[in-house]
């Protein structure tokens, strides 16, 4: 599964936020993914700032561009017109019953709410969701709790580093392993990419991730959080290709020892058996007496083994190719 992360780059429009669902349906990504906020139950006037807060609170940034029910419905409602899945992290209980009660099956657990046990514990009244959860500012021990206390059997992990953007020596491509290792063969792994660029992701794909979050905004010039660190739409449809194209890769199975594709090519590049200089009549070859050169005819150069101590049934030119006719 490719999510094209919308985040906050709606910048509270209705209109940006469903065209940026026509945007990832047309980048070919799987399921789009949007934050629910909801300011007066997440956070305080005094809460800490990002340093990309600069121009307004954080309180009062959430408070403009959350939406609200009849919002939220038309938002779910264009993902379905598209066919592409809906996806929602949730930053409070409110937010997270509001989309069960939307019928949303895909919740994300943001890596800042890994220790809301308050939020974790209403997670396991309900059934059938599949739960996403980042690990982006979480410790092994952090993880570990919030897996103790979650219910869920439809479970995917994915490592983030909280980083924005993430140099790439931080993307912890490590972790997919240790976390597969760690925990249940049920789960799924994915890789919730912070990075600039696609080697990244498509690292994680090899280390086992199935599920690939990206950034995704009109343009890195739009105001905001997120954007400035986002992908432009060229850039994502190029990401979902790399992707696409590795797990056809890694999904094939090639035999070396069936080589009938290669054997056109074969006959043009694989060398044969040729006669360095003239001989006579009933000589035994050995092997200096031989060269191997590309031709049209004679013995390929593998079968030199077969030809070494046969002599010859007729006297032969330097520079000819030996056949199985011309030996004994």
């Amino acid at each position: 599964m490719i999510i094209a992360e919308i985040g906050s780059v709606h910048d509270g429009s209705l209109g940006n936020a469903l065209k940026l669902v026509d945007l990832a349906k047309k980048c070919k990504a799987d399921c789009v993914k949007f934050q629910y906020h909801i300011a007066e139950e997440e956070t305080l006037k005094d809460a800490p700032e990002p340093y990309y807060f600069k121009d307004e609170t954080r309180y009062n940034y959430f408070k403009r561009i959350e939406f609200g029910i009849t919002e939220w419905k038309q938002i779910i409602q264009r993902c379905k017109k598209n066919n592409i899945q809906f996806m929602c992290s949730v930053f409070s209980e409110k937010s997270l019953h509001n989309l069960v009660k939307f019928g949303v099956k895909n919740i994300k657990i943001p890596s800042g709410e890994l220790t809301n046990i308050f939020l974790l514990k209403s997670l396991n009244k309900y059934k059938n969701i599949n739960l996403f959860i980042s690990t982006g500012m979480g410790s092994w021990h952090e993880i570990n709790a919030a897996l103790k206390v979650l219910k869920s059997k439809k479970i995917t992990l994915m490592q983030c580093t909280s980083l924005y953007p993430c140099p790439p020596e931080m993307a912890g491509i490590n972790v997919i392993k240790e976390m597969k290792k760690k925990y249940s063969k049920n789960f799924e792994y994915g890789f919730s990419d912070h990075t600039q660029g696609n080697e990244a992701a498509i690292l994680a794909m090899s280390a086992g991730a199935t599920v690939f979050e990206k950034h995704l905004t009109f343009s890195r010039k739009m105001y905001g959080s997120d954007a400035k660190f986002a992908m432009e739409p060229d850039e994502f449809s190029k990401y979902v290709i790399g992707l696409k194209k590795t797990k056809k890769i890694l999904k094939s199975f090639l035999d070396k020892n069936k080589i009938g594709l290669f054997s056109k090519m074969k006959k043009v590049f694989e060398k044969k058996i040729i006669l360095k200089e003239n001989k006579k009549k009933g000589y035994r070859l050995k092997e200096n007496d031989i060269m191997l050169m590309k031709s049209k005819m004679g013995i390929f150069s593998k079968d030199l083994k077969k030809i070494i101590g046969k002599k010859l049934k007729r006297n032969l030119a330097s520079k000819t190719p030996i056949k199985l006719s011309d030996i004994y």
